[in-house]
């Protein structure tokens, strides 16, 4: 057994690697603390903070100390003094500027009756010197009737009674927009756009139809939305596809949506909705939707079999496990994000010249220039890019591949997905 000199002696010898270890788990726990703070700063700011990314740390933005100096000109003339008259609130009125210029107009004439159209002074007849308007918005509720359509048929009077066979003719009808039921095309559009557009549930619209005596189940509707989609929208829905992928550029992102009922899912999972655009300079733009029950690289691959050219999206990996015929390119407005999230992310007092704060002005810079190219030409733009853009661009990745972020800290990650 080991006396306890010999065990002094051997806690002296393995003192400065005890202390080592603590030194570097005291630094991973520090670093773990700070990343807690970072995640709770930004969580506070997501539940609290206003949506928008526009803060006082935008470029272009007025700071305390210089927006004098930035709008100051010491050769304008000084403005004279101007006495402002009275101002004096006044109603505003609906006019017919705020309003299409091809309503219908119904006149409806008001008059006295004749046995009245008499001079209360003197009793002579009176006449029509003018006229007062008073204008009214109508709305008229949705109209529901019933179309029935008649066909007639025809045969001839000569043939019945000589001939051994009789021709019948028929009248040409159009064919219903769903076999074997009452459905009109109107009636179903009507039903789209109070749910898809106007966010109307069908058992809602249940109760709206009972209102008017009409008993038409959400089970009906159901049906009759399923139905129409696969025969006239989901053909046209193809067309479209086929199309979009002959562009040479197009924009691809995915956001989640919850499916109260999906085979083998719970009403909480998360579902996804894949949107395809082509590019903002399209004569025709297509934008597509494909749903899809999961994240899986696999389903915009699948979207885009036959697709050569460059696809705009975000960082997301499954985009890069595409065919190498699709080339992959990085949104600025994903990565400001990153930059802003890291910058709510940070105390106060250490936002103002941080490498977040850089990162975020060099996006600020290139979104400023963008928003000055917006009215040219695409080759003009391309001009102005590579002149004014580009330098900025080089300057950026030079920086963020310099950069030397705390381990594990929000832009340590992100910088290095630059990458």
């Amino acid at each position: 057994m080991k006396t306890d000199v010999q065990i002094a002696d051997l806690q002296a010898e393995n003192w400065p690697e005890v202390v080592a270890q603590k030194d570097a788990r005291i630094a991973e726990l520090e670093l773990l603390v700070k990343y807690y703070e970072e995640q709770f700063r930004l969580a506070k700011h997501r539940q609290f903070g206003a949506s928008s990314e526009k803060s006082e740390y935008d470029f272009g933005q007025l700071s305390l100390f210089n927006d004098a100096e930035l709008f100051a000109d010491e050769n304008a003339p000084e403005p004279e003094l101007v006495e402002v008259e009275k101002h004096y609130r006044k109603r505003t009125r609906l006019t017919t500027d705020k309003l299409p210029e091809d309503l219908p107009v119904e006149v409806i004439e008001h008059e006295l009756p004749e046995d009245e159209q008499v001079c209360p002074e003197c009793g002579g007849g009176l006449h029509v010197m003018g006229r007062d308007v008073r204008r009214e918005l109508v709305i008229i509720p949705a109209q529901v009737k019933i179309r029935e359509h008649v066909r007639r048929v025809y045969s001839c009077r000569g043939c019945e009674r000589n001939a051994i066979e009789v021709p019948v003719l028929k009248a040409p009808v159009p064919e219903p927009v769903i076999k074997g039921s009452f459905a009109s095309p109107e009636a179903i559009a009507h039903i789209m756009v109070q749910k898809f557009v106007m966010g109307v549930p069908l058992y809602r619209q249940e109760q709206e139809w009972k209102r008017q005596g009409i008993e038409l189940s959400r089970q009906t509707m159901s049906n009759w939305l399923i139905k129409a989609a696969g025969d006239w929208l989901e053909p046209i829905y193809d067309a479209l596809h086929k199309r979009l992928l002959t562009h040479r550029v197009l924009h691809g992102d995915e956001t989640t949506l919850q499916v109260l009922r999906e085979p083998g899912k719970t009403a909480q999972s998360k579902s996804y909705m894949w949107e395809y655009r082509t590019s903002g300079g399209t004569e025709h733009p297509i934008i597509l939707f494909d749903y899809q029950p999961s994240r899986k690289a696999q389903h915009p691959k699948d979207f885009l079999t036959g697709f050569a050219g460059y696809l705009h999206a975000d960082g997301y990996d499954g985009y890069h496990k595409l065919p190498e015929n699709i080339v992959v390119v990085g949104c600025w407005a994903h990565l400001r994000r990153k930059f802003d999230e890291a910058l709510k992310a940070l105390p106060d007092k250490d936002r103002e010249g941080s490498n977040v704060l850089r990162g975020k002005r060099y996006c600020d810079q290139l979104f400023e220039l963008e928003r000055k190219f917006a009215g040219l030409t695409p080759d003009e733009r391309l001009e102005q890019r590579l002149e004014l853009a580009w330098p900025v661009v080089k300057e950026f990745f030079a920086w963020a591949e310099s950069v030397k972020a705390v381990p594990k800290s929000m832009v340590a990650k992100f910088v290095k997905t630059i990458f």
